[in-house]
């Protein structure tokens, strides 16, 4: 009895962590065989296409193939890439030229630059004031930009180094200051800074993403997901995750958080099960460089960029140097 009692009791624990499993891996690999280092990605909100950071240029994919779509040139040192449906415009950070490019939607032309802070990194449409915002880590304040002029509007100085941002749609703004350990709030009414908030234990917060349902944050910080309530910046959970987190992304569907950990080649799976429990289901193997993220709400595929490293000598730190013409963007899907 006892030994049937057993195998039934360690059937039902397999059966559970089965169940458990996202039964995500890597779908398919992309290559590109120019030349540049790269930071974020983005999925167009209009097309089945997939823009890609990339040195001194955008390459636009279909997400779908990894054909190429097209290339926006001289972006040097740009970061991210962020879209205004509306104006049917796109917009990328050039984080070398201390401006924006501004492009068409649907044909990938350039309509022409816009100066912003120093370093713009990550750029993000923000949906309540409708405008384009850039964190320029180098001057650590925000470019505010309006999509209808193309004109830099305001700046906002956040206090350190703005990361990444993300908003509740509601009027506030949500600002990672990697070089603070904090969360800065914005009031995008008025353009002024409402809070800052520490997230220690949390270090050196990169990706940030938001659930606008359950008012909650998830920073992406060293070896640790922190979960900050976004109503008033309380700590409602830390979770370890991989090394080299430099994205974080959400599923609003199945409620899974996604770290993109670039120093062990991981994918940290986190399920939102309510609003204060949380819970790391997998880490997903990946490749190592993968360190950012960007998900397509319409399929659920996560893409992340990387490339294949040469090794370190002895006691050599800091970044492996890349392989010539090994840029590749993972697809992680079921």
């Amino acid at each position: 009895m006892k030994k049937l009692l057993l195998t039934l009791t360690l059937f039902t624990i397999l059966k559970v962590n089965a169940q458990e499993k996202t039964g995500l891996h890597i779908v398919n690999t992309f290559h590109i065989a120019s030349a540049g280092g790269w930071d974020y990605l983005a999925i167009s909100p209009v097309h089945n296409w997939l823009y890609v950071s990339h040195g001194t240029q955008v390459n636009i994919l279909d997400k779908r193939t990894g054909d190429s779509v097209g290339v926006i040139e001289n972006t040097t040192g740009v970061h991210g890439i962020a879209f205004d449906v509306t104006n049917k415009k796109g917009y990328t950070s050039n984080g070398r030229l201390n401006n924006i490019t501004v492009f068409d939607i649907n044909t990938n032309k350039v309509l022409g630059q816009i100066g912003t802070g120093q370093n713009p990194d990550a750029i993000m449409y923000e949906s309540f004031s409708k405008k384009i915002i850039t964190c320029n880590g180098r001057s650590k304040n925000l470019s505010i930009i309006d999509p209808v002029s193309d004109k830099l509007i305001d700046s906002i100085n956040v206090g350190g180094k703005p990361e990444t941002a993300v908003s509740d749609g509601q009027g506030k703004l949500f600002v990672n200051v990697e070089d603070k350990n904090e969360i800065v709030v914005i009031d995008m009414k008025t353009f002024k800074v409402l809070n800052h908030w520490s997230i220690l234990p949390g270090e050196s917060p990169t990706g940030l993403a938001i659930d606008v349902a359950t008012k909650r944050l998830f920073a992406g910080c060293e070896k640790m997901l922190v979960i900050v309530d976004a109503t008033n910046g309380k700590i409602i959970d830390k979770l370890a995750i991989g090394d080299g987190c430099d994205g974080v992304a959400f599923d609003d569907k199945t409620k899974n958080i996604f770290t993109s950990n670039g120093a062990d080649g991981t994918m940290s799976v986190i399920k939102e099960e309510n609003a204060n429990k949380f819970k790391l289901i997998e880490n997903i193997p990946t490749k190592k460089g993968a360190r950012t993220i960007a998900i397509d709400n319409a399929t659920h595929f996560l893409y992340l960029p990387t490339a294949e490293f040469e090794p370190l000598a002895n006691n050599e730190k800091g970044r492996p140097k890349m392989k010539a013409g090994t840029f590749q963007i993972i697809a992680i899907g079921k």
